[in-house]
């Protein structure tokens, strides 16, 4: 299954709307009222690689075939949803099921959309929902910590793990999330396996009106401010433009962003940053059939790279024949490639880097 980005926040941000323009339907109800959105929704998303074109061109591919994400827009939260308000348990449900977290946030005043908590103040609005997500994973915490502790009174090897949970328990109690802790670190093996809500990936999303297009205002720049000081991520775009921008077809959009002086697509930041945020990277394919994106996690090695595209070329793995995908765009042919030393061939350690061009030979 792919790996998957919860849209967050608090009702009438615009979460819908970017939902809906990211995979250009209307399956979301964008509407100006808290929880438009129930169930979550659920949407496929190619990842934009301009390289795949240019590819296509060299080899004369019949068709390009993009890396994919999966995005799920979730219920507006509130104050007190870890204990049920508004749709809170349900909303906090569906975040444990995905991987990520893209945390919209409303950086524009406009006194016919509702705001629940009055006006737009972004730090406040992302200090509820981190609240929200830090008490429910507390309160699944405390479960944890007290089935270590009678688990320690038989078996004294699981005391590092008790005072590990303690110290995550401390934190999450300061107002730490517990993605704070470092990737081998006791604290941070507990809070995924206890799939708890704040040790996920965080990107802000700032949601600013036209008149910021090109110029955040100070409320987006309090958004950033935070994410830097916190080691998050954060960009910014106009939901509604992106909206009325994904409507259009590719000639006329990009007309439209010439005009608005946007050099690319504010939803094309979002789906790279999120891909990037997960951990993952691309590696390249090509031939008369189609040029292809195909995703993997940073640090995969050859053969299961290979087994991507099908499990026996990774269990008949011999060698991968490389070539970077800047070599590639410039020579333009094989011959020419291997003429100028530049096709590679790598064993079973290699770590596939990303855009590498791949030919994986194997045995049947």
């Amino acid at each position: 299954m792919a790996l998957s980005c919860g849209i967050v926040g608090l009702p009438n941000v615009g979460k819908s709307t970017i939902f809906n323009a990211l995979t250009r339907s209307a399956q979301a109800l964008a509407a100006n009222y808290p929880f438009a959105t129930i169930e979550p929704n659920v949407g496929e998303v190619p990842v934009p690689d301009d390289r795949l074109r240019v590819l296509a061109e060299i080899v004369s591919a019949r068709r390009i075939v993009n890396a994919a994400m999966r995005f799920v827009d979730i219920a507006g939260l509130v104050r007190g949803a870890s204990t049920g308000a508004g749709l809170g348990n349900a909303f906090l449900s569906h975040i444990r099921e995905t991987d990520a977290v893209v945390m919209v946030v409303r950086c524009f005043v406009d006194p016919d959309v509702i705001h629940v908590e009055g006006d737009p103040d972004p730090l406040r609005d992302i200090e509820i929902i981190n609240i929200e997500m830090a008490l429910a994973d507390l309160s699944t915490l405390g479960k944890k910590v007290e089935k270590l502790e009678r688990e320690a009174r038989v078996n004294a090897k699981i005391a590092p793990q008790v005072e590990a949970a303690k110290r995550l328990r401390a934190a999450l109690e300061a107002g730490t999330p517990a993605r704070s802790f470092g990737a081998g670190s006791l604290e941070r093996a507990l809070a995924v396996e206890s799939f708890l809500l704040t040790v996920k990936p965080v990107l802000y999303v700032a949601n600013v009106d036209e008149a910021q297009i090109g110029a955040i205002g100070p409320l987006a720049a309090t958004v950033f401010a935070l994410a830097e000081q916190e080691g998050s991520r954060a960009i910014a775009f106009c939901g509604k433009i992106e909206a009325e921008l994904a409507g259009l077809n590719e000639d006329e959009a990009k007309t439209f962003r010439e005009e608005l002086g946007i050099d690319r697509s504010g939803l094309d930041q979002l789906i790279l940053n999120a891909y990037d945020l997960l951990g993952l990277m691309t590696f390249l394919t090509a031939g008369e059939i189609e040029a292809r994106a195909w995703t993997i996690d940073k640090g995969t090695k050859a053969p299961q790279a290979a087994g991507k595209i099908h499990s026996d070329i990774e269990r008949g793995f011999i060698r991968a024949e490389i070539v970077s995908y800047d070599d590639y765009a410039r020579l333009k042919t094989m011959e020419a490639i291997k003429g100028a030393g530049l096709l590679r061939s790598e064993g079973k350690e290699y770590v596939m880097q990303e855009g590498d061009v791949v030919n994986f030979r194997f045995n049947v």
